[in-house]
């Protein structure tokens, strides 16, 4: 069977899957991604080099598919050693058939990628939005392996139509985002009735 690409399936049976789950007929009032912003903050003491500024350039462009805007920082701040006007990040906003392919490429080869992943968190902004951390960006196979010194982080933005965490949740995880199991709280009376562990045991 041949893979159906993330653009079909939005179209397919993801979209199916939302009008059963949220119990909407009409599917041009389906929830959806309007666009996904990836962030590259720029950190003085590491990466205030010009050859290192033009890696994370060209790295996202692989990554991405297109060119980062790098962002100033718009006023001084004493504490954090930052003068107005130094590069602070590098931003890419992707819509559409670029969104989606980029998006495609994240859940289905680079977040596998990830040693020991155990799914990424479940909690959104409140508003519907998701904001997920990557620590190394070569997890994406169209960056070939650094050294470590090189190796830089990134947020990326999920900015959807939902206004409601729940429905943004249910649209990503029938897109294929890999929520980590919600932990069920201990009720009071469970607890009351757990016995008392011996000195020294570790919980689980």
């Amino acid at each position: 069977m041949a893979y159906a690409s993330l653009h079909d399936r939005l179209r397919g049976p993801v979209a199916e899957k939302l009008r059963s789950e949220l119990h909407v007929k009409n599917g041009h009032a389906l929830p959806r991604i309007e666009a996904v912003i990836v962030n590259v903050g720029i950190n003085k003491s590491k990466m205030d080099s010009k050859e290192m500024q033009e890696y994370i350039a060209e790295s996202i462009m692989k990554i991405t598919g297109q060119k980062p805007i790098f962002r100033p920082a718009r006023k001084a701040i004493a504490n954090f050693k930052t003068r107005k006007g130094v590069i602070v990040g590098a931003q890419v906003t992707l819509r559409g058939k670029r969104m989606e392919a980029f998006l495609d490429r994240l859940l289905s080869y680079a977040l596998p990628r990830i040693r020991d992943f155990r799914g990424v968190t479940p909690r959104l902004d409140g508003h519907g939005n998701y904001a997920l951390g990557i620590r190394d960006h070569t997890i994406f196979p169209e960056v070939p392996p650094v050294e470590a010194g090189k190796i830089f982080g990134m947020q990326v933005q999920l900015k959807t139509t939902a206004k409601q965490d729940d429905i943004a949740r249910a649209m990503l995880k029938a897109v294929g985002m890999p929520f980590q199991p919600e932990r069920r709280h201990m009720t009071t009376a469970a607890a009351k009735e757990q016995k008392p562990r011996a000195r020294g045991s570790l919980s689980v």
